[in-house]
């Protein structure tokens, strides 16, 4: 039988993100489907006090519990990024549907060990729904074992892209390549979908220009329920990766989008 007792730092550790996503759900909730500003990013993408507030407490509890360790946010930035311990956080992933008034935004909360994401959740603030992932564990939806769905080919893959908006001209032909070979195509849902990949509902996830803050949680929450999650090479995600993700429920799907991005690209 296999040993499931965590070590209590790794205990401590995954208390102390589920506090950070119960605090960030409280703020969020209080701006949430009321009038807003809604600021322009120098990228273009949309920022409210809603996110700022959210990244705000989150960080200043990071720094009360776990001074000696780095993060990496959104909304300020990073320091820190030298040292052993590196959080990573989002406040609101997916601020267009939050402003939107869509309840599929998320925070997304990352912990790193010498660069490598050991733990990682996904918090769904208006649904209350989180998943939780920590290496060498099975993820978690709540407090039950969730798995992926099994799926080894595109033809019956659920497929899954937060827009086509976010594509440059061959990211598109990528998309357009894995997606019109896919049983079904949705849009929509950004880390939720990677949520839901997790618990069987969604097979693939094909995306671009993301960045670390918003795939680093991910990792740890598709590959414990028996996902694959890479760059659109096939090599691990990283701090230094290009925002380039592919998401899929198993090895075998994985490996046929691969080859696909490959002859396309």
């Amino acid at each position: 039988m296999q040993d499931t007792t965590l070590p209590s730092n790794d205990e401590a550790l995954c208390a102390f993100a589920q506090e950070l996503a119960d605090m960030a759900r409280s703020i969020s909730m209080q701006y949430f489907r009321t009038e807003l500003d809604v600021l322009e990013k120098d990228d273009l993408s949309p920022v409210t006090i809603a996110d700022r507030a959210v990244e705000a407490a989150m960080r200043e509890r990071i720094a009360q519990v776990y001074p000696d360790h780095g993060i990496y946010g959104e909304e300020q930035g990073q320091q820190g990024l030298d040292r052993a311990h590196i959080w990573v956080v989002d406040p609101i992933d997916g601020t267009k549907s939050f402003v939107t008034g869509m309840p599929t935004f998320g925070t997304l909360i990352a912990h790193l060990e010498e660069g490598t994401p050991d733990l990682g959740l996904i918090s769904i603030p208006p649904t209350g729904e989180c998943w939780t992932g920590q290496a060498g564990m099975p993820t978690t939806f709540g407090d039950s074992r969730c798995l992926t769905s099994g799926c080894t080919s595109l033809a019956d893959a659920r497929f899954y892209t937060t827009s086509p908006d976010i594509f440059d001209e061959n990211g598109l032909r990528c998309f357009e390549a894995l997606s019109r070979r896919a049983r079904m195509r949705r849009f929509g849902g950004d880390c939720y979908a990677y949520g839901l990949l997790a618990s069987g509902y969604v097979d693939a996830v094909f995306e671009m220009d993301l960045q670390p803050y918003d795939y680093m949680a991910l990792v740890p929450v598709v590959e414990g329920a028996g996902g694959v999650i890479t760059d659109w090479q096939g090599r691990p995600l990283s701090l230094d990766s290009d925002g380039r993700v592919v998401a899929a429920a198993t090895g075998e799907l994985h490996r046929e989008m691969l080859e696909i991005i490959a002859t396309v690209s």
